[in-house]
């Protein structure tokens, strides 16, 4: 069965088997993580870029890599060697940036979010990262969270704003300008 009832009470077990409260900032962290990777799904489905398709799917399970370790109890926290978050991870990730940017015209102004609807979804999920990114900072003055993880976020809320500004120039789609 899908349902225990034990959350019932408002409270959820770490991995680890420590109960917690659902709005404990350890939860609030990775269920933001857990967003950000539906949010990318979502992104998946609208995406002209085909091109871009394996990064994605790659960075949702580095997602998903770091969701765990997140859920888990601090004490018994190591990135398991297969899942873990690792130099080569975001190298890769910005060797994607540095091609996206080639391929792109010089940003002269600051965009605003639209233009497409996969655009619109790809600066959806750079907010959530952000948040994400944030909330890992918050969660770090609390407990140390490993290095690569908030670099990781880092590059990738980058990385999907070109994403986004991909998806408006694959579709010969104007960028929206901020109009100050």
């Amino acid at each position: 069965m899908i349902y225990t009832k034990k959350g019932d009470d408002g409270s959820t077990s770490l991995v680890g088997g420590t109960r917690v409260s659902k709005t404990d900032l350890q939860i609030e962290t990775y269920g933001t993580i857990d967003e950000l990777n539906s949010f990318l799904g979502v992104l998946l489905c609208d995406m002209h870029n085909d091109g871009e398709r394996d990064m994605i799917l790659f960075i949702q399970n580095k997602l998903f890599s770091i969701g765990s370790y997140l859920a888990t109890e601090k004490e018994k926290r190591m990135l398991q060697e297969s899942g873990g978050i690792f130099d080569d991870d975001i190298q890769l990730l910005e060797k994607a940036i540095d091609a996206l940017e080639l391929d792109l015209p010089k940003l002269t102004n600051f965009i605003l979010p639209g233009g497409t609807r996969s655009a619109a979804l790809a600066h959806v999920c750079r907010t959530v990262c952000r948040r994400s990114e944030r909330l890992i900072f918050r969660l770090n003055e609390k407990q140390p969270i490993d290095s690569s993880i908030k670099v990781f976020l880092n590059r990738l809320s980058d990385y999907l704003f070109l994403i986004a500004r991909k998806e408006c120039f694959v579709t010969g789609t104007s960028e929206i300008p901020w109009d100050i």
